[in-house]
């Protein structure tokens, strides 16, 4: 799927824990996979609010002397690709408002189904936004709510629909929130005396930190001088956890709700494996890095050798994040080379984690038999894409989705394969090992009103 799909963003906070900024900006690092076009981070020293933020990498945003500016225990922090709202300045996130309750930081992962809706309400009712993010709604929410800030926090996040794992850092407290349906992953971990709250696991490792638990669909966590409590702002909740977390998204060294990402891809390896036993082939080929999971699995099941016959240049970025086609494909054209002395002549089987507009599988495909490759079958380790995603994925309409309108054999045709198969939903349900996930955008039926 490498250069198809826009993903949603990463998120990472800390809390009671000395050099916050240092240590976030380590966390976003390790996230820099969820969002290249801009990140930022906000720190709390007790007393007030900073933030920094920028365009670009992790490393082109947050320099050394903007760290340095950043003084406090507590800080969240983000890595963006533009979803709901552009790329311009007013979007990059932190959110940071002053008003008379205090001063509120906002980090957001995912995207707000009914935005629209709430934006035209909020704004009747006289409220001015200053981004076109959706992620700046709820602190239009949380201002008009009432009561105690967890209160207001309560009472907005029932108003949401859709996709969110929130972080909001006030001068003295940190809360992080889930949604209802668990779509978007969190994670809290213990580090010293202190607490870290992720998108994924992947981020703990780089500091040391020992994961304790993921956040519970519509759960709050508020931590403050007296340690972590956990409260509820809804008990209407189910486990619908995006399947493309496991498919594309997150790393493969990440741990998401208990299953190691690595594992379940390899799985849906060996299950297409196992449909290919009359197929005649000589290796097995993965496309750079979320497919070679799978590959490694389709090898280990059908006896073939796994081989790098695509090479990835690992100074390009991951293409789908770039903000226009034609940036994609000017990334895909950059990042992969084909292996010539490794495929020339051979029979290749090529894994591959989806596709979506088809544009990437035929370069490829085309990459690989132009380098000498006889064969080249395609397998693709999901089931295919035919319908929207409105919770954070930038595919808003089937037109997008060249599995929408062509059957497998003229998508296989189309991309110049000998051969193209995808992994059926039940066999993703087997290796996924169960139905507790959104498969909205392969079956259509989705977890919300959108």
């Amino acid at each position: 799927m490498q250069g198809e799909l826009h993903e949603e963003c990463g998120v990472f906070g800390v809390y009671h824990l000395p050099g916050a900024a240092n240590l976030t900006y380590l966390g976003l690092h390790a996230l820099q996979h969820r969002g290249q076009e801009s990140a930022g981070i906000a720190v709390s020293d007790g007393d007030s609010i900073r933030c920094r933020k920028g365009h670009g990498l992790v490393t082109e945003a947050l320099s050394s002397q903007k760290l340095a500016e950043l003084r406090g225990e507590n800080a969240v922090g983000h890595v963006r690709y533009s979803t709901a709202g552009g790329g311009e300045w007013e979007n990059i996130q932190p959110l940071l408002v002053r008003a008379k309750m205090g001063s509120l930081a906002a980090v957001h992962n995912g995207q707000i189904a009914n935005a629209r809706e709430l934006r035209e309400e909020l704004e009747e009712q006289g409220s001015i936004f200053s981004s076109s993010s959706d992620s700046e709604i709820l602190l239009h929410l949380i201002q008009r709510g009432r009561g105690s800030l967890l209160e207001k926090l309560q009472d907005a996040c029932r108003r949401l629909e859709g996709a969110f794992a929130f972080l909001v850092l006030t001068e003295q407290s940190l809360y992080a929130i889930r949604d209802c349906n668990g779509l978007r992953p969190l994670s809290v971990a213990r580090r010293g005396q202190g607490y870290c709250v992720s998108s994924e696991s992947c981020a703990f490792h780089l500091i040391e930190a020992e994961e304790v638990r993921e956040l519970e669909p519509g759960e709050i966590l508020k931590f403050t001088a007296g340690g972590m409590e956990s409260h509820r702002y809804t008990a209407d909740t189910r486990h619908r956890l995006c399947a493309m977390e496991y498919v594309y998204f997150a790393r493969p060294d990440s741990d998401i709700e208990g299953r190691n990402v690595h594992s379940l891809r390899r799985r849906t390896g060996r299950l297409l494996a196992r449909r290919d036993k009359d197929l005649k082939a000589d290796m097995v080929v993965g496309v750079p890095d979320s497919s070679l999971s799978a590959a490694m699995g389709y090898s280990e099941e059908s006896g073939l050798p796994f081989e790098m016959g695509l090479i990835k240049n690992r100074y390009v970025g991951r293409t789908f994040i770039q903000p226009t086609q034609e940036l994609r494909d000017s990334g895909v054209k950059m990042k992969l080379a084909a292996n010539r002395s490794v495929v020339e002549g051979k029979r290749l089987v090529l894994l591959d984690d989806s596709i979506v507009r088809g544009t990437t599988s035929r370069r490829i495909v085309r990459l690989l038999k132009e380098a000498g490759a006889r064969e080249v079958h395609l397998r693709i380790a999901s089931p295919p894409l035919r319908y929207p995603c409105f919770y954070g994925v930038d595919i808003s309409t089937q037109e997008e989705l060249i599995s929408a309108r062509l059957s497998v054999p003229e998508l296989c045709r189309f991309v110049g394969a000998d051969s193209l198969r995808f992994l059926t939903e039940q066999e993703m349900q087997e290796a996924y090992g169960g139905e507790d996930f959104c498969f909205a955008c392969f079956d259509g039926r989705y977890v919300t009103r959108v």
